[in-house]
């Protein structure tokens, strides 16, 4: 008898259930009312339906029915949904990969003609809020348009809004909407409390950039009680806070800063974005903080370097504080990312690991909150390919560092939080670690090996 390697067997077994569920497809037609149209409405419709972030509708049969061969060979390849972490590494509420189950389904359906099927087999219509993914009781957006150039750079820009929130507000979910989804590559509203001396000097609607304008602008300082309210990225949809019962706070008399980033699309246009909120119902139990985590402001990319690393660290300055969130952010050079902790008593844990896409940048909500006790070191690691084998790569002779343009590098994570309510969230962190390594031209790093050396 003949023994099948373990790789061999195990692509034989695979082979078999693929080919009994495209059997038994044959034997029960796959239609779209009746198989197809529920698998659509639950994981693909938020995105592909008119006025979001998707090519395409996939609303009806008739939407749906051209794309038949272009969805199955989506789906086989695990293409669509995007979904980028490793599953290896940390559990996902939010988790957007199909069930075995479904994908085949979808390519019965496409394989044998994508047919239509019974009417009265086909599921009633999601109803989503018009033009939002959340209800929001709220809406707050920027005063006047901003005019884009037809090309050139545009620097980051801040737009301060005065909001005169008249009471304290305790927020459930926020969405960041783009007026303009073609030149707005990202931004983020930050609520502005009373007392903060951030953008004090700006006029209300008009733009600023750090830049020419750092003076207007001053600093974004944590203990300002500066908070990320609502983000916008490709892919990334609403944002709820929820968790634990939490909610986000916003102090009466508050005012939104819309940071801004730009690109030119070939003609002259403007935009005017929004933040729509939802207010919580009952009193929370804690606080959800937004937090710019561990952040390599200090890396360097070699040039050609086609695995350049970068390092960054947090130190948990507070008790009882849980990850509940992860939004890995890089630009045109990014592979991937990790976000690690080290705890007080010296256990490593991975609780993230993702590859990154700049078109499609998700965030990862936690299945379970994850506590990080006081002195827990929080690091994200991230790489780079810097190399000719990057299409996307602006310059590949280019030494690389910290910037907000494309052609420059980001590496932090965006994390989300939950504390105590008597808590300052200004406390949560203190810089450390590689955070701390001065950049050293030539080579990439602060690098996992830096730190050691320097330990």
């Amino acid at each position: 008898m003949k023994v099948l390697p373990l790789s061999l067997l195990k692509t034989s077994l695979v082979g078999g259930v693929m080919g009994v569920a495209a059997f038994a497809a044959s034997k029960t037609p796959v239609t779209f009312n009746k198989d197809v149209l529920p698998v659509l409405q639950k994981n693909c419709q938020e995105c592909h339906r008119p006025g979001e972030i998707a090519p395409m509708s996939l609303l009806t049969y008739t939407d749906a029915r051209p794309w038949a061969k272009a969805i199955k060979a989506a789906v086989a390849s695990k293409k669509m949904p995007p979904w980028f972490a490793d599953p290896k590494y940390g559990h996902f509420a939010n988790d957007k990969r199909l069930s075995e189950t479904d994908i085949n389904t979808l390519v019965a359906w496409a394989d044998n003609g994508a047919v239509e099927g019974d009417a009265k087999d086909r599921p009633a219509p999601v109803k989503f809020p018009e033009g939002w993914q959340i209800k929001p009781d709220v809406i707050v957006e920027m005063p006047k348009a901003f005019d884009l150039p037809a090309k050139g750079t545009i620097n980051y820009k801040f737009i301060l809004v005065k909001a005169n929130f008249k009471e304290d507000m305790w927020v459930e979910a926020a969405e960041m909407r783009p007026g303009n989804a073609k030149v707005v590559h990202h931004g983020k509203v930050w609520v502005r409390p009373p007392g903060s001396h951030w953008m004090e000097k700006a006029v209300p609607g008009e733009a600023y950039e750090q830049e020419t304008q750092r003076d207007v602008i001053g600093r974004n300082m944590g203990a300002d009680g500066n908070d990320i309210l609502g983000k916008f990225n490709p892919g990334l949809g609403a944002q709820e806070f929820t968790v634990e019962g939490a909610a986000k706070f916003v102090p009466k008399g508050s005012d939104l800063v819309f940071e801004m980033h730009y690109t030119a699309e070939g003609k002259p246009t403007s935009d005017i974005s929004k933040l729509g909120f939802t207010l919580a119902k009952n009193p929370p139990k804690r606080r959800y903080f937004f937090a710019t985590g561990p952040s390599a402001g200090n890396l360097v990319i070699a040039p050609g370097d086609g695995n350049a690393e970068a390092v960054s660290e947090l130190t948990v300055g507070l008790d009882n504080v849980k990850l509940v969130y992860a939004q890995p952010h890089m630009h045109l050079r990014g592979k991937d990312m990790d976000i690690r902790a080290i705890y007080p008593n010296g256990e490593t844990e991975v609780f993230m690991r993702s590859k990154w896409d700049f078109n499609w940048q998700q965030g990862f909500d936690f299945e379970k909150p994850i506590p990080l006790p006081k002195g827990t070191r929080l690091i994200v690691v991230s790489h780079f390919d810097n190399s000719p084998n990057n299409p996307n790569n602006p310059d590949t002779k280019a030494e690389v560092r910290w910037g907000y343009q494309n052609w420059e590098e980001m590496s932090n994570c965006f994390i989300g939080l939950t504390m105590d309510m008597k808590d300052d969230a200004d406390k949560m962190f203190i810089r450390s670690g590689p955070s701390l390594l001065k950049p050293v031209g030539g080579v990439s790093g602060p690098t996992l090996m830096t730190l050691q050396a320097k330990k």
